[in-house]
């Protein structure tokens, strides 16, 4: 006949939880470590786009060559002459002069004929709904040759809860230049849009300049929750297997 101590069956009966625990540490820390280089390549992302969008403007890239995880965000220049008839109308907020108020309106989407050929979507920024007739912002048209700065984008993703668009009632709520050009008849257009820069000390519609870098970057606190719960876990284990190992009460088995 044999008999175990209570002690030993206490330190076979942690070898279970223990395990689990183990895992889910490892888990847990592995979690947090990966946040850790999520927010340094965020911060190197913020940086570089920071910086392509300061810079001197290039000319667009050829749309064969057009890689967004590259070109997204260079500060370009283009040169020739907006077809005024052919614009889109993207549903959009823009903030207001009272801060903390938006304004509700369009970004208007317009194609330009590239003077060394073919076309381009050009968001020539935002005006108020009670601007959205071409009628009244004529002011705004820009008729002949120009020249026109702004930042590289891609076509906008559509969210789980934004509309789809509408395209044969010119409804449209993400940035999307292929249906736009569909819609508005333009074949050879480039897979990419500009958002034109803001014109200084312009009073009329629409404004550009509408582009804010603000990528969240918040890999940090999620950093820390992930490290603060194996902290957590730690301590529970610990306080589990401190009360396991010295309940005094604990009977041997035969």
């Amino acid at each position: 006949m044999s008999r175990t101590s209570p002690r030993a069956a206490a330190w076979r009966d942690l070898v279970a939880p223990g395990l689990a625990s183990l895992i889910a540490l490892a888990i847990l820390l592995g979690l947090g470590t990966w946040q850790i280089e999520r927010k340094t390549w965020k911060e190197e992302l913020i940086a570089r786009i920071v910086r392509q969008t300061k810079a001197e403007p290039v000319a667009p890239p050829e749309p064969g060559t057009w890689d967004p995880g590259r070109d997204e965000f260079r500060h370009v220049r283009v040169s020739g002459r907006f077809d005024n008839d052919r614009e889109a109308l993207v549903h959009g907020l823009a903030a207001g002069e009272t801060p903390g108020r938006a304004l509700q309106g369009y970004y208007v989407i317009t194609p330009f004929q590239r003077a060394d050929g073919g076309v381009v979507l050009i968001n020539r920024g935002f005006v108020p709904t009670e601007l959205k007739a071409q009628a009244d912002r004529r002011d705004g048209l820009i008729e002949g040759p120009t020249t026109v700065t702004g930042i590289l984008r891609a076509s906008e993703a559509r969210g789980m809860f934004v509309p789809e668009a509408d395209p044969a009632r010119g409804e449209w709520f993400t940035r999307d230049v292929a249906s736009i050009a569909a819609a508005r008849g333009v074949a050879d257009a480039a897979p990419y849009l500009i958002e034109a820069d803001a014109v200084p000390d312009q009073t009329t519609w629409p404004r550009g300049g509408q582009l804010k870098v603000d990528l969240p970057n918040n890999h940090l606190q999620y950093a820390f929750t992930w490290f603060s719960l194996a902290l957590c876990l730690i301590g529970v284990f610990g306080m589990f297997a401190y009360r396991r190992l010295n309940d005094s009460d604990g009977v041997g088995t035969v």
